[in-house]
C-alpha cells in the first residue's frame, strides 16, 4: 500500500477533498496514479465486523496483527466489531479506520503512524456521513449518560517460519465471533453497564402491505427492524442520546433481537425495494426476567412465571419515577398491569404505599346518579386500600378497606389469596364528561413485612346508573 511519504507534496497531488491524493511520484512505482484517500475504505457500521492491518515481516520479528475499535500504528490499524447499541445510526451509518480521529489534515495522521509509539484514537459520536443533525446537542443543565464500549483490541502474530501471515485475518474473525457470543460482558463494574440478566428481548414478524403490488400481505424478508428511543417515523436516524437495537428479518419477516438494555423504545423498521418505513408509536419496555440470583430453572420458559423468587422486587423497576397508570381503551392489562399493588423501596431502604391511577373517558355524566365501582381482589395480605376519584388528596377517601387480608400470597409465589367483592358508591357529582381518573391508594408499609404488603386484583368495573330505575 501507498506510504506516509507517497502523500508529501513532493510526491503527490492534494485533490478535493483534501482528504484524496494522487499519487504521482511514489515510493513504490506499481502506485503511481493511483488515488489514496481514507474514505475509500469506509463500511457501514451493520458490516464492520473485523477491520485490520498486519505488518510486514522482517528477519529477527514474524508479522503480528493489531486488531480492535479503530487503531492506529505502525504495524496494523484494526476493528473487531461487537454490538452497535451506543453508535448513532446504529444500522446504517458508514464508518471508515479514519473517520472517529480527529478532524485534522490527513498528513497530521500519517506523521503519528509514522511516530515510534502507537496510539489509538475512538470518537464515540461523530457527524460523518451524517452532518450537524447527528451532533449531540444537549440543553443547558439537561442531564445525561451513557455507556460506551467496553471496546476490544486484540494483538496476534505468527510464527518466524509461518508461511502465511493472513492467518492472523482468519485468527482475528474467529476471535470476533467468540467476542460477539460474549456480549454484554460480565465483567464492567459500572452499575450504568447493564449485564445479560438486566436485559431483556422482543421477535415478532413484520409484513408488507403494498395494494399497488401485492393483493395480499407479504412477508418483509430482509427487512431491518430496530428498537430506538421513542420519536417520529424516521427519528431514529438522529438519534444519538440513548440505544438502539438492530437486526434483520428471516425470508418469513421474522425477527428476534436480544440483550436489549431495559427501557422505553419504539418498534423502526424498513424493507429493501418498498419506499417508506414502518414505525410503531406504541411504546416498547424492555425489562430483563427474574434476577437470576433467585431464579427457579423449572419456571424458566414457562407459563408459571409468577413462581419466580423476587418478582415483587420488579416494580421499581418497571416504574422507576411514578406508579402505574392505567388508561383504558389505550393501555393492555396484559402488559401494562403489574401483578400486585406492592410498596416502593425508598433509597434509604425503607418502604412507602403506592396509588395506581386508571383514566378513562365519559361521553356523558348523570351528576344525580350513584355510579357503581366493583373492586374484586384476589388476595391481600396487611393491606388498607383507599379509593378515590378525580382528586388525589381527597380526605377522607370515598372508600377505605380498612386493614385486610394475611393471606401471604405475594411472598409464597402465589396468583391468589381468599377473595374479596367491595361495591362502592360513587356520587355521579365526582365524575367529569371526557377525562376522568380514579386512584387506588395501598397504604401500609410496615418494616419487616413491608415488600409483602400489597393487593392482588381479580376484577374492576365502573358501572353507570341503571337507566330503567329512578334516580
Amino acid at each position: 500500500m501507498p506510504l506516509p511519504d507517497d502523500r508529501s507534496p513532493k510526491r503527490g497531488e492534494e485533490l478535493v477533498p483534501p482528504e484524496a491524493v494522487l499519487l504521482v511520484n511514489p515510493v513504490e512505482p506499481e502506485f503511481k496514479g493511483e488515488v489514496d484517500d481514507k474514505y475509500q475504505y469506509s463500511n457501514e457500521n451493520k458490516d464492520l465486523k473485523v477491520h485490520g492491518w498486519i505488518s510486514s515481516k522482517s528477519e529477527t520479528d514474524p508479522p503480528m496483527g493489531f486488531w480492535g475499535e479503530l487503531v492506529k500504528c505502525p504495524a496494523a490499524t484494526a476493528r473487531i466489531g461487537l454490538k452497535n447499541e451506543a453508535k448513532a445510526l446504529a444500522a446504517l451509518k458508514n464508518h471508515s479506520e479514519a473517520e472517529r480521529r480527529r478532524r485534522e489534515r490527513i498528513n497530521g495522521h500519517f506523521a503519528t503512524l509514522r511516530g515510534l509509539v502507537p496510539s489509538t484514537e475512538k470518537m464515540f459520536l461523530s457527524a460523518h456521513y451524517a452532518g450537524e443533525d447527528i451532533v449531540l446537542k444537549l440543553q443547558p443543565n439537561e442531564p445525561w449518560k451513557k455507556v460506551f464500549g467496553p471496546t476490544f483490541f486484540y494483538l496476534n502474530k505468527t510464527l518466524l517460519d509461518s508461511e502465511d501471515p493472513l492467518d492472523l485475518w482468519e485468527d482475528a474473525k474467529y476471535q470476533m465471533t467468540k467476542e460477539v457470543q460474549s456480549w454484554p460482558y460480565d465483567f464492567p463494574a459500572s452499575e450504568d453497564f447493564q449485564k445479560s440478566n438486566q436485559r431483556g428481548s422482543v421477535s415478532g414478524t413484520l409484513l408488507v402491505r403494498d395494494r399497488c403490488l401485492f393483493d395480499e400481505d407479504i412477508f418483509a424478508e430482509g427487512a431491518y427492524i430496530g428498537l430506538a428511543p421513542p420519536g417520529d417515523a424516521g427519528s431514529w436516524q438522529r438519534e444519538c442520546k440513548g440505544y438502539q437495537f438492530w437486526t434483520r428479518a428471516d425470508f418469513e419477516g421474522n425477527f428476534s433481537i436480544d440483550n436489549i438494555r431495559s427501557g422505553d423504545y419504539n418498534l423502526y423498521a424498513w424493507v429493501p425495494g418498498f419506499i417508506g418505513e414502518y414505525w410503531s408509536n406504541v411504546v416498547l419496555t424492555i425489562t430483563p426476567d427474574p434476577n437470576p440470583k433467585y431464579i427457579n430453572k423449572l419456571y424458566v420458559n414457562h407459563p408459571d412465571k409468577f413462581r419466580q423468587y423476587g418478582l415483587w422486587e420488579r416494580y421499581a423497576d418497571l416504574y422507576p419515577n411514578e406508579d402505574l397508570i392505567y388508561t383504558v381503551g389505550v393501555s393492555d392489562f396484559s402488559q401494562d398491569w403489574f401483578f400486585a399493588q406492592v410498596t416502593r423501596k425508598n433509597d434509604d431502604g425503607s418502604y412507602r404505599g403506592t396509588t395506581w391511577q386508571i383514566k378513562f373517558d365519559l361521553d356523558e355524566v348523570k351528576a344525580s346518579g350513584i355510579y357503581k365501582l366493583r373492586l374484586a381482589l384476589a388476595s391481600a395480605h396487611f393491606a388498607e386500600l383507599q379509593v378515590r376519584v378525580n382528586d388525589q388528596k381527597q380526605n377522607p377517601p370515598l372508600f377505605t378497606t380498612g386493614v385486610i387480608g394475611k393471606d401471604y400470597a405475594i411472598a409464597r409465589h402465589g396468583i391468589h389469596g381468599l377473595y374479596w367483592l367491595f361495591n362502592i358508591d360513587v356520587p355521579g357529582l365526582l365524575l367529569k364528561e371526557k377525562d376522568n381518573t380514579i386512584h387506588l391508594t395501598q397504604t401500609i408499609a410496615t418494616d419487616p413485612l413491608a415488600p409483602f404488603h400489597g393487593i392482588m386484583y381479580d376484577y374492576i368495573r365502573l358501572e353507570a346508573p341503571n337507566p330503567s330505575l329512578p334516580e
